[in-house]
């Protein structure tokens, strides 16, 4: 019977009852006496008179009140109402591990049962290894006491809003006569429970074997339960889910857990070897402590790496290897994040050229609190001397640049870099030059401020050669590489585009040991075409050396590392003949690529290799509201760059990448069925794909005719043949919008004179395009406003991007939208609102007047979206028509907890 609110327990007021269990009730209550909010857990006087689960219950607070940590729940007091015994506990607020891994747990043996087939939803890497830490040092402290858990279970684990992990119900609690450290059974303030005479404790699923057979357990049973339970933190599955109790408890006994890579390919190699090490079916193999596993989870928390060893095509270690390797393997690792630790030997050890002929790994979790970037702001550079590594993370809803150090093993956001994208290293490792604002920009590592050197509008990629001439991309297309002093000043073309070869752009720069010659990476209309140039400071050298997909860098003593489909490779290169020498080898699966052909990959001139693990670049189809609550998802998650969403808000054309041919399609999903149709397949890329004003038909950009990208238009069923909207000619073209009335297409086109232009082709007349706006600066993303008088663009005019407003079909009146950085505007369907991203990452709403005098409101954020892909002529958002909801690409959540992998002596790779 429920104790009724108002009722004294002792010196505890009863407020409410929160919840119940096999184990007891549990009330909110008020401790009158230190005037704070408590919890009672309470067996009532019908239970009490079950000896096992008096005797139990009577354990757990005893064996809780044991242990202060801050990872165990603290027990306050014991005492008896009306016959039936209660405790007092702190409150938490929260949710327990089950709840967060999302998957309800069936019914079953003790509270719950773990053998169905219900599966949970894996958490991102770098809080797995968070609460796992947490919950390492809660045991350390337990076995220390001499007291096990023994029932060990996501039900069992509470994660508080905070991120605090407590671990809860010793019911099941044993007392050791000595803890795994060295303290006695005198020492220990709880009294023995004796529960080992062949019986079976535990919940079936987290049981270890030795637990199943009715042997005696010790703390590395609960270990066995702990690695089961990051099992399935990390893959969503639990690790001897059966169809019964029978076979799940044959499984424990006899049978391994699938590889964690089969399920999730991004999972750290050091962390599926700790998991695997937490399950072997003898203790004797597992970890010979609570405390040895947490130093082991502490290599992985984002100050120290794990060491291991792999060949190149191995990825992570077989599950079948010996036993004794693996101890063996332990035994090194331990001992050399010890010297690491003791000694502080990070520095010579990173800045001496390596002695040893093995590779040694190291996993780095990327800055805490922080998200990937976008495709436009990516960058993972190593530097030179080895000691020190930037990357491009977001963090309050701004990409910028933060240096670790291995010498002081922390992250630090450099000052004043929000909107970096594409880092690259001075020669002597003191500077960082980066783009930003439309700028190219360089920084001091030591302190300082950022320091503009030159004009850049889109910047991608940038080298820095020992004489102090820094090479870059002052854009992704239409453009040849640009020079300029690292002093600062104006900036001189040093290649230049052959559009009879359909080169698009020269990307990615990167200095040759001579420090004259350079490669980079020439974009090509034909994908079979693209790859790796050598060009030279001085005039008329360029010529093609390699096939790849992604930016270069240059290795000694002779190598050129690059992706060929997402997969690291090196190949030999004769720095002084400037030839390559032989065949590329694969030196890693699945390096994280992105959209913009940018690789996290980065090598030091000392041997040490970085590169970030993963190339899952899927989005997913979200819908929210203007309060940024997540309403629904859509479809099920592509690779997808762009969508447009028909006016009815029943269907909308994706842009999906194909990682398989390292091409784009275009894509219809019905939003309603959610079912998917391929509307092109056309080995050459189809983007950007654009509703005609009915929605029978959809245009696109395509490179069809051995060209650069034009336009292209064709039914909305996508069994009609395309037709050529505009002939190809020497400039690149992409669909930006249709007016309401069809009587004009707007479309950006690229020029090596004037950068990005906004184009009107006509569907009347003599239907000959014509520029609307072709300035020194770049202009794209317009949207013709609903009354068909107003366009709406993104400009560079003002040194960053800005929304503006300007009448249509001429240009004339002109006004300012955004403030303080904008673009990709969308506008209601009834035209009252106007929509854009701002540079903060928010999604922006300006209240609008149509109509001869066009007026615009005050900006209002709705909500953020960082994480979305701000391409130049492609949009991650639609707005429905109504302009209450907000589809979105959002990119997978879990990329961002993937963690760096740093290589010593990483030629040590090929010559296995």
């Amino acid at each position: 019977m429920a104790i009724a609110p108002g009722t004294l327990l002792g010196r505890y007021e009863i407020r409410a009852k929160i919840g119940e269990g096999g184990m007891g009730e549990v009330y909110l209550a008020r401790d009158t006496k230190l005037n704070r909010d408590v919890a009672i857990k309470l067996l009532p006087a019908a239970l009490s008179a079950d000896v096992d689960r008096l005797r139990r219950f009577e354990q757990e607070a005893q064996a809780a009140s044991a242990l202060n940590h801050p990872n165990i729940l603290s027990v306050y007091d014991f005492g008896e109402h009306d016959g039936a015994p209660y405790f007092i506990s702190e409150l938490l607020e929260g949710r327990t591990l089950r709840e967060c891994l999302g998957a309800q747990a069936s019914p079953g043996s003790q509270t719950s049962s773990p053998y169905g087939m219900s599966s949970s939803v894996p958490l991102p890497q770098r809080k797995v290894v968070d609460y796992a830490l947490q919950i390492a040092h809660g045991l350390a402290a337990a076995h220390a006491k001499g007291i096990l858990h023994r029932d060990l279970k996501p039900e069992n684990l509470f994660i508080t809003n905070d991120g605090r992990v407590k671990i809860l119900d010793f019911g099941l609690a044993k007392l050791t006569g000595t803890g795994d450290e060295t303290q006695s059974q005198a020492e220990v303030p709880t009294r023995r429970v004796d529960t080992d005479s062949g019986l079976m404790m535990g919940s079936i699923g987290y049981i270890s074997p030795e637990q199943l057979r009715g042997r005696p357990a010790d703390h590395r049973s609960d270990i066995f339960s702990f690695g089961a339970i990051l099992y399935e933190m990390l893959s969503g599955e639990r690790a001897f889910r059966r169809e019964s109790k029978a076979d799940t408890m044959s499984a424990i006994l006899k049978e391994d857990p699938p590889n964690l890579s089969e399920t999730n390919k991004n999972i750290a190699p050091a962390l599926e070897r700790i998991v695997h090490h937490c399950l072997e079916k003898n203790p004797e193999e597992r970890f010979h402590s609570a405390r040895d596993l947490a130093f082991a989870l502490e290599s992985l928390s984002g100050s120290t790496g794990v060491s291991t060893e792999k060949t190149p095509s191995s990825g992570f270690a077989p599950r079948w290897m010996k036993r004794r390797e693996q101890l063996a393997w332990i035994a090194a690792v331990v001992s050399f994040l010890a010297l690491l630790a003791v000694l502080v030997v990070a520095l010579p050890y990173f800045s001496r050229a390596p002695a040893e002929t093995r590779a040694t790994y190291l996993s780095l979790l990327p800055p805490e609190k922080t998200d990937l970037p976008t495709a436009t702001n990516p960058g993972l550079v190593i530097a030179p001397d080895g000691r020190r590594l930037v990357t491009v993370a977001v963090s309050e809803g701004n990409p910028r640049l933060w240096l670790y150090s291995f010498d002081s093993p922390k992250w630090q956001a450099l000052p004043r870099t929000e909107g970096a994208a594409f880092p690259f290293w001075s020669l002597d490792s003191r500077f960082i030059g980066f783009f930003a604002q439309g700028k190219l920009k360089k920084i001091e590592i030591a302190g300082g401020l950022p320091t503009t050197l030159c004009d850049a509008p889109q910047g991608f990629g940038g080298a820095w050669s020992p004489d102090g001439v820094i090479v870059f991309a002052p854009n992704q297309l239409g453009t040849g590489l640009h020079r300029v002093s690292d002093a600062g000043g104006v900036a001189t073309p040093v290649t230049t585009i052959d559009t009879s070869r359909q080169e698009l752009g020269h990307n990615f720069p990167y200095f040759l040991p001579d420090g004259r010659h350079f490669v980079y990476l020439a974009l090509n209309a034909q994908p079979e075409n693209r790859g790796i140039c050598i060009g030279s400071l001085d005039p008329n050298e360029t010529r093609r050396l390699v096939r790849a997909d992604s930016n270069v860098a240059y290795a000694p003593p002779g190598y050129l590392l690059f992706t060929r489909a997402r997969k690291l490779m090196a190949q030999p290169f004769d720095p002084k003949r400037l030839e390559v020498t032989g065949d590329p080898f694969t030196i890693a699966d699945q390096v994280r690529y992105w959209f913009s052909r940018y690789a996290d990959l980065s090598v030091s001139a000392n041997g040490v290799l970085a590169y970030a693990s993963g190339s899952d670049l899927s989005h997913q189809l979200i819908w929210y509201d203007r309060a940024g609550r997540q309403l629904a998802t859509v479809g099920a998650l592509g690779e997808y760059r762009h969508l447009d969403l028909s006016r009815d808000d029943k269907r909308v054309l994706l842009e999906r990448f194909d990682p398989r041919v390292e091409t784009a399609d275009d894509w219809l999903l019905d939003l309603l069925r959610e079912t998917p149709s391929r509307l092109t397949s056309d080995p050459s890329n189809d983007s950007s794909p654009l509703w005609s004003p009915d929605a029978s038909r959809f245009i696109f950009a395509a490179a069809r005719e051995g060209g650069p990208a034009s336009l292209y238009q064709k039914g909305a069923s996508g069994a009609e043949k395309e037709e050529l909207l505009l002939k190809p000619g020497t400039d690149s073209k992409w669909p930006s919008d249709w007016s309401r009335d069809g009587r004009f297409i707007v479309y950006v086109q690229l020029s090596q004179k004037t950068q990005y232009d906004l184009w009107l082709l006509p569907t009347f007349g003599d239907r000959q395009p014509r520029p609307y706006l072709a300035s020194e600066f770049s202009e794209f993303n317009g949207r013709v406003s609903p009354d068909g008088l107003w366009m709406a663009y993104t400009s560079n005019e003002d040194g960053s991007n800005e929304v503006f407003v300007q009448s249509f079909p001429e240009p004339g009146r002109k006004v300012q939208v955004s403030n303080g950085g904008g673009s990709h505007a969308r506008w209601r369907n009834d035209g009252k609102e106007l929509f854009y991203l701002a540079a903060n990452n928010k999604l922006m709403a300006v209240a609008v007047k149509e109509g001869s005098g066009f007026e615009a409101g005050p900006p209002t954020a709705l909500f953020e979206v960082s994480g979305l892909d701000r391409n130049f002529f492609r949009y991650p958002y639609a707005v429905a028509a109504d302009g209450q909801r907000f589809l979105l690409l959002k990119p997978a959540e879990e990329a961002a907890s993937r963690p760096l992998t740093i290589v010593q002596n990483w030629t040590a790779i090929l010559k296995r």
